[in-house]
């Protein structure tokens, strides 16, 4: 067991000796790890550290800050071998899928800024006014156990890049990666103070940081109900938020799409990291009469995804991240045979074979009612709802017809066609016809989703204010 009863504070580890929280291995149940209950009082600590160094940090010089992003990439590339593993162990992503993604992109994105800041214009002129983009102070970042690492370094990674200091709140469900940052940043040429770490629940850390008067942003990764709370707090102090929060999304399969290409495409991304995605593809839209066939693809597809231990390399599906979660998943299946859906393919009980830890079948409903519960909320797990419609309108009402807007697809023989509809689809991004991923474009969404845009330019320009000097 690892044991992490500490926290990062002022350039420093500080040694908690209070109730600790307990990291389990997704797999097993065990226990992993043991990490800090903080208090109000270690947090308030770390803030001020981040408020003390905000004033040199934010006037570094651009070699400075590139410098630091430099060694960040290099100790995150040396180390990626060991942050696969503790997340996969925390997470349950199979460890091929995680070392390509939980411990490979963190290196592209902090890579991605250090090939962008150089050409980033921090100033311009407009007629007689020089603009300037100055960063906005101390941010807080609050982040999820889903993707533990990722999720930190499109936060910290751009704030340092604008000259804003941090004070970081991982998840306590997955937050071993988390250190192993701190550990890299330690040996960095980073100030003491510009990052920080504590440890501990939302109720508590995560309040003071919300809520504390020299925090001036706060950029959250999480539920829509927590980035409520959130919002509605910065605004009593007027601080600057970023919100990323839950998705619904739909994957629209038009009448002259190859159904098998778009089924297969849109269960791999369903259950990537078992379902516990926020732009995960949860409905499957297809025309009336292709629903049948649409099942019988799925059910295939998903069959091919067993369960088994995510740290062997054959392994597809790993399990879920927390017995919460799995008994949240469970019950959601449970409601979606009570709602009338048909079961396709999986099931509410536990894999056979998989006694242990948080594992749960891949499940594929059929003739979902697109305004039942199954097909309106977001459920985090390897659950695939299918909706059939009776022509285009309908097809587009029904992906518009959630609180959410993270992610969306079309499909369609006819990419100028699929091009069409996706500029329809009320979400921050859509892959069209299979498109691959893009760190470098904007990432977001609308409504319950969020406000606000991580990766690139637009990344970075979260964390900066503008300020006009009139010649």
């Amino acid at each position: 067991m690892n044991d992490l009863s500490r926290n990062y504070i002022n350039g420093q580890w500080v040694d908690w000796r209070g109730d600790t929280l307990d990291v389990h291995e997704a797999a097993t149940g065990e226990v992993l790890a043991k990490v800090p209950s903080s208090n109000r009082v270690v947090m308030e600590q770390a803030i001020a550290a981040a408020h003390d160094a905000f004033e040199t940090w934010s006037e570094s010089t651009l070699e400075q800050r590139l410098k630091v992003l430099e060694q960040l990439h290099e100790g995150l590339t040396a180390r990626s071998d060991e942050i696969a593993e503790t997340i996969c162990r925390e997470v349950g992503m199979p460890i091929k899928l995680a070392t390509g993604i939980q411990a490979g992109l963190p290196a592209t994105i902090t890579k991605s800024y250090l090939k962008l800041l150089p050409d980033f214009a921090f100033t311009e002129q407009v007629k007689n006014s020089e603009v300037q983009y100055a960063p906005v102070g101390v941010v807080g970042c609050i982040t999820p156990w889903n993707y533990p690492l990722h999720q930190v370094i499109l936060k910290i990674v751009p704030a340092i890049a604008a000259g804003c200091t941090v004070v970081l709140k991982p998840s306590e469900i997955a937050p071993q990666s988390a250190y192993i940052l701190a550990e890299i940043l330690d040996g960095t040429d980073l100030p003491k103070g510009v990052f920080n770490l504590v440890c501990g629940l939302g109720e508590t850390v995560g309040d003071t940081l919300i809520n504390h008067r020299d925090v001036r942003m706060v950029s959250f990764t999480g539920s829509t109900r927590t980035g409520s709370l959130i919002a509605h707090a910065a605004a009593e102090d007027f601080k600057r938020f970023a919100l990323e929060m839950g998705g619904k999304s739909a994957s629209v399969v038009l009448p002259d799409a190859d159904l098998a290409a778009a089924v297969k495409g849109t269960v791999n991304n369903c259950l990537l990291n078992s379902g516990q995605t926020c732009t995960a593809l949860t409905r499957l839209l297809v025309p009336a009469d292709r629903h049948d066939e649409a099942c019988e693809l799925a059910a295939a597809a998903v069959a091919k995804m067993t369960p088994g231990n995510p740290l062997e390399e054959t392994t597809r599906l790993g399990p879920l991240a927390s017995a919460q979660q799995r008994d949240k998943v469970m019950d959601f299946i449970k409601l979606g045979i009570e709602e009338g859906a048909t079961l396709v393919a999986g099931g509410p009980d536990a894999p056979q074979g998989c006694d242990q830890g948080y594992f749960v079948q891949a499940t594929v409903f059929g003739n979902v009612k697109p305004d039942s519960r199954l097909a309106q909320e977001e459920i985090f797990g390897p659950v695939l709802s299918i909706i059939p419609y009776t022509d285009e309108a309908d097809a587009i009402q029904i992906a518009n017809g959630t609180a959410y807007g993270l992610s969306g697809a079309v499909w369609s023989a006819d990419q100028d066609n699929a091009k069409r509809v996706a500029s329809k689809l009320r979400t921050g991004q859509v892959f069209v016809n299979g498109g691959a991923f893009n760190p470098q474009a904007p990432f977001g969404g609308f409504g319950h989703s969020g406000l606000g845009r991580e990766f690139g330019k637009w990344g970075l320009e979260e964390f900066l204010e503008v300020r006009s000097l009139q010649m």
